[in-house]
């Protein structure tokens, strides 16, 4: 449930909904699943995330769409936004329209719901690229952002708050209603108050690819300034998202942000590459054409001599590291990965939660939280 674990309990789903959650046995005909053990969980959703099983969203071709879909439901996404790398504007375009197709012709077959797009790069600060292809980032173009809005599948929109052009970027996404986040940036206290002035509610993998008080003193020498960190710190509307794989931050940095943010505004998200359930190697991030190469070492995404390159484990880990290295309750650990993220993106009227009226989008997780079954709609899927 939302706010707890409910004990031998009944689901009753009617035509892909829940009907009802109860302590007495509903009147009821049809088929009926009984559990011995384990835990009936909201199917989690995935709001920041850029492939598996070989396929990245910017591909740009409905079956790597699908292929990565697939993929991430095996891990119990059920909902997923597919996000951006910087590229160009046709690789951009590609993309969007792949997933366009594929959310419009979704079957089960075709593995998790879309539930819209994570318009995350092209708008990165230089210093902050990462991973990512840095001759592939540029400041907002405003032609290029509104076209893209304007397709109407875009739900979450980042750009870096210091950027020329910055505040209109985020004043077109308030306008189609997106969760306007600030990611990939060296980004002032000062500079957060005037994108949160412009729609911004949330940053990017905190502590990754973020300003810090270090980076600002480079930047600007002294005195030393307020980073992203404080800013979203300081400010209960700010909501983050952490990457809980066990790879990218420390048990204390990850119970830190769960007791400085709470369940309800801090996201799990995989921030999955192309190496999710992949055999340890050499890949392309982003565009399988001349995406930049990365490795992966089985446990997490690198690029050699310089850092980390985004995970390559589902949902399903996240979930599972969150519960053994925090002090976050179940309940709180399964909400950061589900109702949480449906409340950010706007979704939580339909899923995110086990409630009557929402979609019957549900795992069945075992005792040590592993994903045994996955239904989408009340149909079995996995």
């Amino acid at each position: 449930m939302p706010d707890s674990v409910l004990p031998d309990a009944y689901l009753l789903i009617r035509s892909g909904k829940i009907a009802s959650i109860q302590r007495e046995p509903p009147p009821w005909n049809g088929p009926f699943i009984e559990l011995k053990q384990g835990y009936v969980s909201p199917g989690f959703i995935d709001i920041h995330v850029h492939g598996g099983a070989g396929a990245d969203y910017m591909d740009g071709t409905a079956e790597a769409v699908k292929r990565a879909n697939r993929a991430h439901l095996a891990h119990g996404t059920t909902t997923i936004f597919p996000t951006t790398t910087t590229g160009s504007p046709e690789q951009l375009e590609r993309m969007i329209q792949a997933c366009l197709r594929v959310r419009d012709a979704w079957s089960p077959e075709d593995g998790s719901k879309i539930g819209g797009i994570h318009f995350y790069g092209p708008y990165f600060a230089e210093e902050k690229v990462g991973c990512h292809s840095a001759e592939k980032r540029r400041d907002p173009v405003p032609d290029e952002y509104n076209h893209f809005f304007s397709l109407g599948i875009i739900r979450v929109a980042t750009c870096a708050a210091e950027l020329k052009g910055a505040d209109s970027f985020y004043r077109a996404a308030r306008e189609r209603r997106c969760l306007i986040t600030c990611g990939h940036s060296n980004a002032t206290w000062t500079e957060m108050e005037a994108a949160f002035d412009a729609g911004v509610r949330h940053v990017d993998h905190f502590w990754c690819a973020m300003s810090s008080v270090s980076s600002l003193r480079a930047r600007f020498g002294t005195p030393m300034q307020a980073s992203m960190e404080q800013f979203v710190l300081a400010h209960p509307e700010m909501s983050t998202e952490v990457i809980a794989d066990g790879q990218h931050l420390s048990p204390e940095l990850l119970d830190f942000a769960f007791q400085m943010k709470g369940p309800a505004r801090l996201c799990l998200v995989t921030d999955a590459n192309r190496a999710l359930d992949m055999p340890p190697g050499p890949y392309r991030f982003g565009p399988s054409e001349d995406g930049p190469w990365i490795e992966s070492n089985g446990k997490v995404g690198l690029v050699p001599g310089h850092g980390l390159a985004s995970s390559i484990v589902g949902m399903d880990t996240m979930v599972r590291t969150m519960a053994a290295q925090t002090s976050a309750s179940l309940p709180q650990v399964i909400r950061m990965a589900s109702l949480t993220p449906a409340e950010r993106t706007g979704l939580d009227a339909e899923t995110g939660s086990l409630e009557p009226g929402k979609w019957a989008d549900f795992l069945i997780l075992n005792n040590t939280l592993e994903v045994e079954r996955v239904f989408l709609q009340g149909e079995e899927s996995i």
